[in-house]
């Protein structure tokens, strides 16, 4: 963030007060949808991001072949139903992306070294959506995951979104309506931000006199971004005494905390009723579960297994688990073709590890469906130079109508993927 120059000394609280509110804006949930408006298009309107901690074993992944005659691999064998309507990317990674398990802030901001010590991450995919488009929705966007709160969700000043990891939290928050003191509450802390603004925003207007023409500008700027919000917050604060949708879904009750896969599936169907009532449109999920053995077969911890070094029985143990993750993937897809909702939602399935056993991130396993793109193709990069990933990203955006030019280290769409 640009910092100002005053002609004048100003005490370090003052500073705080102006430049803290600033940063924490995108923190605050009521304030997390963006300012930008776009105008209703007929193109893909949503996006679904499926994100694993521990990635896919990509010889059981990556087909035979490539373009539209591939070969299906063992796991894409069995969801060949829906073959056109997803494309397989091999040989591609996040340049400058690097460091193992710590690269999972960079699955969907593409920020090169985004742990690095000297650097800050940069804004996700899901929220620069968001950002745009996120005010037609009561939720601009959900950050989710199987079983803790980190998540690869950034916000446009470099913080991480916690996930809401419950299930139970989740169903309830979109579909269960709020008690009459809760909706107040709720209003009262939205006027309470926009309060904090109008406090925030005349002790900085004070200052204009005492600035040069730089720094004019700059708070010109900020004040800008100051009224757009306090236009948001209105409309967020419509929102709290509108009813939730009624769903058929039963509530989850129970979460199995030994099968990583059926937690997937009981996130997915509630992903997939906010998507059918348009309660949101912009959706990230990490899976990161490590129990696994009660999937047949799996006597295993799930980090172990993708530690496999070629074990020839924990590969085999991996398999029956990252099938697993798959078919959930694939029958998510599914449901939302009999909804006629995929070709209006893009769903990516991807990971910062391509090979989680050697902590590589090159290679990352990639499946990309719905959107109206041209799918029942693999699109087979270079293994060993990979093909930039933050160019699907680019697609992606573009895809929803957004007048982007750029994304991460990107400027530049991916070479094959075609709009329907």
């Amino acid at each position: 963030m640009s910092t100002f120059t005053f002609q004048k000394h100003l005490s370090r609280r003052a500073m705080l007060r102006g430049a803290g509110i600033t940063l924490g804006l995108p923190l605050l949930e009521a304030m997390t949808p963006a300012f930008a408006v776009v105008k209703e298009t007929k193109q893909a309107k949503r996006f679904v991001g499926v994100s694993l901690a521990l990635g896919l074993h990509n010889p059981n992944l990556v087909p035979e072949g490539s373009g539209r005659s591939y070969k299906p691999s063992r796991y894409l064998a069995g969801i060949q139903d829906l073959r056109e309507d997803f494309t397989v990317v091999s040989g591609s990674s996040h340049p400058g992306v690097t460091g193992g398990h710590t690269a999972e802030g960079s699955i969907f901001s593409a920020c090169p070294n985004a742990r690095g010590s000297t650097t800050r991450n940069t804004i996700s995919l899901d929220q620069l959506m968001a950002k745009h488009l996120g005010h037609e929705t009561r939720f601009p966007s959900l950050v989710l995951n199987t079983n803790s709160q980190t998540s690869p969700s950034y916000t446009e000043n470099g913080s991480m979104i916690p996930a809401e990891n419950s299930a139970m939290k989740l169903f309830t928050r979109l579909f269960v309506n709020d008690t009459p003191a809760e909706q107040e509450r709720q209003a009262e802390l939205i006027r309470s931000g926009r309060s904090v603004m109008d406090v925030v925003g005349a002790e900085a207007k004070s200052l204009q006199r005492e600035l040069g023409a730089g720094d004019r500008d700059k708070l010109d700027a900020w004040f800008t971004s100051v009224r757009e919000l306090e236009q948001r917050l209105a409309a967020n604060e419509s929102w709290t005494h509108k009813p939730k949708p009624k769903v058929t879904l039963k509530p989850p009750t129970q979460i199995p905390r030994d099968n990583e896969v059926a937690v997937e599936r009981i996130f997915l169907d509630i992903v997939q009723m906010a998507l059918v009532t348009d309660s949101t449109r912009f959706i990230t999920l990490h899976i990161t579960g490590n129990n696994v053995q009660g999937i047949e077969g799996v006597d295993e911890a799930y980090h172990n297994l993708s530690h496999h070094g070629m074990d020839e029985e924990k590969l085999a143990q991996l398999a029956l688990v990252e099938q697993g993750v798959i078919n959930e993937w694939a029958g998510f897809l599914r449901k939302l073709k009999t909804d006629k909702l995929l070709d209006k939602t893009m769903v990516l399935l991807t990971s910062n590890l391509g090979n989680a056993s050697a902590h590589d991130n090159k290679n990352m396993p990639v499946l990309f469906a719905g959107g109206g793109f041209k799918h029942g193709q693999h699109l087979a990069f270079d293994q060993k130079d990979n093909y930039p990933l933050p160019n699907l990203y680019l697609s992606a955006l573009q895809r929803l109508g957004l007048e982007e030019v750029s994304f991460a280290t990107t400027e530049t769409t991916m070479r094959g993927l075609e709009i329907a």
